[in-house]
């Protein structure tokens, strides 16, 4: 006898969330497996964030069935420290005492041991966001919700941060889900795009690029034209000197 698939981190079934007279979400599905790393796209307004939040227990459902991991952590697209609190303070909020070792750590992960003593006020965006990033990997989550973390960063940190927290999701293995309106970069991180549109999911596909993920990889380019139109935008045709990366992808 075959041994029952594992239960997924993640199962969503018939989700509604309503705002007034409109459904946000309607009859929402979805699975995400321990380990697994989804990138969810979408026009502004269709129902991301309300999907994250109800994922981190942040917002209510109308109705349907969530069934999520009890330990889980949100990084938003703001670092969210407190100005009172010293780097280390920050990332070891609320956990036990003693647990400071633990924090150590995560600051190394993520590169900034040595700011461990400093005030928030004094580091960079991208500094700031790995503190955040930090605090979130050191509750070793199962489940990692990312709310367009890289969005206020200038366009060379947002790559390097893209780097580190695939670098760090695959060492440490939760379950995630990216909200972006970055076509590029959901396909550079995730192991599946989701394109949400009026209420459900109308595109759920792996991607298979061979890692690491170049743009200019005909592949890259072909999903990206295919997500795109998903998502209702209209590309330029580009003559075939030009690189792909010419195209909108940002929506």
């Amino acid at each position: 006898m075959n041994d029952p698939a594992p239960r997924p981190a993640v199962r969503v079934r018939r989700l509604r969330r309503v705002f007034g007279d409109r459904a946000v979400l309607d009859g929402l599905r979805l699975d995400i497996a321990r380990g697994e790393f989804v990138a969810l796209l979408g026009a502004s307004g269709s129902g991301k964030t309300t999907l994250l939040r109800i994922l981190g227990a942040l917002d209510g459902a109308d109705g349907g069935e969530v069934l999520v991991p009890e330990a889980r952590t949100v990084v938003f697209q703001e670092p969210r420290l407190v100005p009172s609190k010293k780097v280390l303070a920050n990332v070891t909020v609320a956990l036990p005492r003693g647990r400071s070792g633990h924090g150590l750590r995560a600051l190394a992960e993520v590169g900034l041991e040595r700011h461990a003593d400093a005030w928030p006020a004094t580091l960079s965006g991208g500094e700031a966001q790995r503190v955040a990033l930090a605090r979130a990997l050191v509750r070793e989550p199962e489940l990692l919700l990312l709310d367009e973390p890289f969005a206020a960063l200038d366009a060379l940190t947002r790559l390097k941060m893209q780097d580190l927290v695939g670098e760090l999701c695959r060492k440490h293995r939760p379950a995630v889900l990216l909200v972006t309106h970055d076509v590029d970069e959901a396909v550079r991180l995730a192991d599946r795009v989701a394109v949400l549109r009026d209420g459900r999911l109308v595109t759920d596909e792996p991607v298979t690029v061979g890692r690491p993920r170049d743009p200019g990889d005909p592949a890259f380019g072909a999903l990206r034209r295919r997500l795109l139109d998903d998502l209702g935008v209209v590309t330029t045709p580009q003559p075939s000197t030009a690189p792909e990366r010419n195209e909108v992808g940002v929506i």
